[in-house]
């Protein structure tokens, strides 16, 4: 039989079935790549969520445990102290932790305490919460009474209960905690029992969150699958398994976006397929690879700080567990001092970028081996294992030295500081202990003066003890008003003339005797008293100086006051209260009160001296950039410091930088008043020098009020001049 030679049609045929079958081959290979590659990460997605989702719910307890598992919780829940439990347990949720709302309940179950961030009515926004929560309440009590301990461990303090519950229509976890003692020197029984209840919602921010730290493309809660095709979803399930809703999202296909780039390729034909699929492998390898780098800046993203690339409090906290599982170590925690001034003054751009330098600083001075980490704002935290005490003081002096040595930020020479404190662990120590004691020698070396570092011993924790008598003490003693007194130290004119007196707080102790104002109203300003001792200080003030309508009588304005919306308006209601003339009164405020909040300052000082009321600007000269500081206010007088006054006739004293305060006083409008005068030749030097008041011991002391009658009656002052 003769051989057929195939025809030219026939090989066109044979060709093109044949560059089907090797562009069909590929493009099946490439579909089955596309397909695992797309259910792989479809599956990495659905698994980043029901994670997430699952630590939210962890994650709100443990805030709790924050403030819940304290003995001063105890006690000022116990006590009714609304105040206290706002600071504590309501605003401070929502403001440091992102909670919605949260409530205390008395051992009925009667409404304590509510705040919510959406509802200014605290049983309106309890009613909403009520249903689901008492469920929880009623679970915890029961597990209380039972002696019930499980999931408790280092980690987690106490027992809770908690659920994915449906609030106002809206997804929500409810977590809730028992109140209890940190200590475990106060029992509490179920009779007095007090529960705490926090509120997250699932919807909005906390949506808007996971999709932008996550990468969730148009993620979306629904309360229903809304059957569209290409969409994930993963079920909000309660513990009780009933599915709530539903997120939804637009998964992240990595292997179809490939395949849409590469089908026009495929078009040319079986000559360019081994190189179609060469690329594609390339890009199907490099698309991976960028998700596998993706992952990688999450993970790095969710345990280090942005700014500084530094370990973040996630980070640091678990790096203390692990090294006291090994080894003991010390803790060091830094925290920059000035640094406020740098982001007022010189702007926020420039504070991230001296944050990144102290970083740097940091990381060189401890060197390898030893973990830097930053927990937020301007605090730093470093972990020694192993650690030898003289060569931990040695690189805390190291530190203190290399942030005090000047930075140069664009251009910019920048003076800061560091206060360091120092924990040690020993046998037994955990890493919350160990972390607390760091914070607590942190406020001593602050306290001692900054720019040092100071070590945990057990004093430290005596003289907080001390503080939080000294705060109870004071609570008591602004109720009944009876230890807390006014001495007024009188003003002079130049010519010797008594124009006005300074009212000077004092506490006389039934126990401790006198204490300094440095230090009680330092507490008052911490523990929320400020305005209620400003509100007795002013009270006895204006009823002193009534007596004397020829005389200015100046209150010190704490900056605490100064920056609440409400300041000018309770001292205007004072001073109807009293019928006392405003043009009588001057507010003695601070340069560091303006630098913090500004705005809420200037407002306050508007209100009052459209009354007629005098504002004076103390201790000038001694704040951050005071000239410019003070083109920007509208007072009547300055108060040049005594660190300037006391210098005169040093070697290198302020004789000029007083001269120039004095004209700048007067050419703004001023009155200079010279504090801390305490010899007649200041005395003669500050009149030569066109200074209009003159106050200091040399003239008088602080003085009761009816030693200022004695005064006002012409009597000779300490100084030697006559007050007519």
């Amino acid at each position: 039989m003769p051989y057929l030679k195939p025809s030219l049609p026939f090989k066109i045929i044979l060709a093109t079935l044949f560059a089907a079958i090797i562009i069909g081959t590929v493009y099946g290979t490439m579909m089955y790549a596309v397909v695992q590659s797309d259910r792989s990460t479809v599956e990495r997605q659905d698994s980043l969520l029901a994670l997430v989702v699952g630590k939210m719910q962890d994650s709100i307890a443990h805030d709790q445990e924050s403030a819940t598992v304290w003995d001063d919780a105890v006690t000022h829940v116990a006590e009714g102290d609304r105040e206290w439990m706002a600071a504590n347990l309501g605003r401070w949720m929502n403001s440091y932790f992102g909670h919605d709302a949260a409530f205390v309940l008395g051992p009925t179950d009667q409404l304590a305490y509510g705040y919510s961030a959406i509802e200014a009515n605290e049983d309106v926004a309890f009613a909403s919460v009520a249903p689901d929560a008492l469920k929880l309440v009623k679970k915890l009590r029961k597990r209380l009474a039972d002696g019930d301990t499980a999931g408790t461990s280092d980690r987690s303090l106490s027992i809770g209960e908690s659920d994915i519950v449906r609030i106002s229509n809206r997804p929500a976890i409810l977590s809730v905690k028992p109140i209890v003692s940190d200590s475990g020197e106060i029992a509490v029984d179920e009779q007095h029992q007090f529960v705490h209840i926090a509120l997250r919602y699932l919807d909005g921010d906390f949506a808007n969150t996971l999709a932008s730290e996550y990468l969730f493309n148009d993620l979306r809660f629904e309360w229903r699958k809304d059957g569209r095709e290409g969409r994930s979803v993963f079920p909000l399930t309660s513990r009780s398994g009933q599915v709530l809703g539903y997120f939804s999202w637009v998964p992240f296909r990595p292997g179809t976006e490939v395949l849409r780039a590469t089908e026009p390729v495929l078009a040319v034909g079986g000559l360019l397929v081994l190189a179609v699929m060469s690329a594609f492998v390339l890009l199907l390898q490099g698309r991976s690879s960028r998700l596998r780098e993706s992952q990688s800046r999450l993970q790095h993203l969710a345990h280090h700080d942005v700014l500084s690339g530094l370990p973040n409090r996630a980070a640091f906290n678990a790096a203390v567990e692990e090294t006291l599982v090994k080894s003991q170590a010390a803790i060091l925690f830094v925290d920059l001092d000035r640094f406020k001034n740098v982001n007022d003054t010189l702007g926020h751009p420039v504070g991230d970028k001296l944050i990144a330098e102290v970083g740097s600083r940091l990381r060189s001075a401890v060197g390898t081996g030893v973990l830097v980490a930053r927990i937020g704002g301007d605090e730093f935290t470093i972990i020694i294992p192993d650690p030898k005490m003289n060569l931990v003081e040695k690189l805390a002096e190291d530190i203190v030295a290399a942030i005090r040595s000047p930075f140069e930020i664009d251009g910019q020479p920048i003076l800061i500081g560091a206060s360091i404190g120092i924990a040690v662990s020993s046998s037994g120590s955990d890493a919350q202990d160990l972390i607390r004691r760091a914070d607590i020698a942190l406020y001593h070396a602050k306290e001692a003066g900054r720019n040092q570092f100071a070590i945990f011993g057990q004093h430290m924790d005596d003289l907080i003890r001390t503080r939080r008598d000294l705060e109870r003490d004071l609570r008591t003693a602004l109720e009944t008003g009876d230890e807390i007194a006014v001495h007024y130290q009188p003003i002079y004119a130049s010519n010797a003339r008594l124009i006005g007196v300074e009212a000077l707080t004092r506490w006389r102790h039934p126990t401790k005797g006198l204490v300094q104002p440095d230090t009680f109203i330092s507490i008052a300003e911490e523990a929320g008293l400020i305005d209620r001792l400003g509100e007795i200080v002013m009270s006895t003030a204006l009823t002193d100086a009534k007596k004397w309508p020829e005389l200015i009588v100046a209150v010190n304005a704490s900056p605490v006051e100064l920056r609440s919306e409400t300041y000018a308006l309770r001292v205007i209601g004072l001073l109807d209260k009293f019928d006392f003339d405003p043009r009588q009164l001057e507010i003695e405020i601070t340069e560091s009160a303006v630098l913090e909040d500004e705005e809420a300052c200037r407002r306050n000082i508007r209100a009052l001296r459209e009354i007629g009321v005098q504002i004076a600007l103390d201790d000038f000269g001694t704040g951050f950039s005071s000239f410019g500081r003070l083109q920007k206010l509208d007072v009547d007088r300055i108060k040049i410091d005594r660190c300037f006054v006391g210098e005169y006739g040093k070697p290198g004293s302020n004789a000029g930088i007083v001269q120039a305060m004095i004209e700048l006083a007067h050419a703004g409008g001023m009155r200079a008043t010279a504090e801390g005068i305490e010899t007649p030749e200041q005395q003669a030097w500050l009149i030569n020098a066109g200074c209009d008041e003159l106050q200091g011991f040399f003239l008088s002391r602080p003085v009761v009020a009816s030693e200022i009658e004695r005064l006002r009656s012409g009597a000779v002052h300490e100084g030697g001049a006559a007050a007519g």
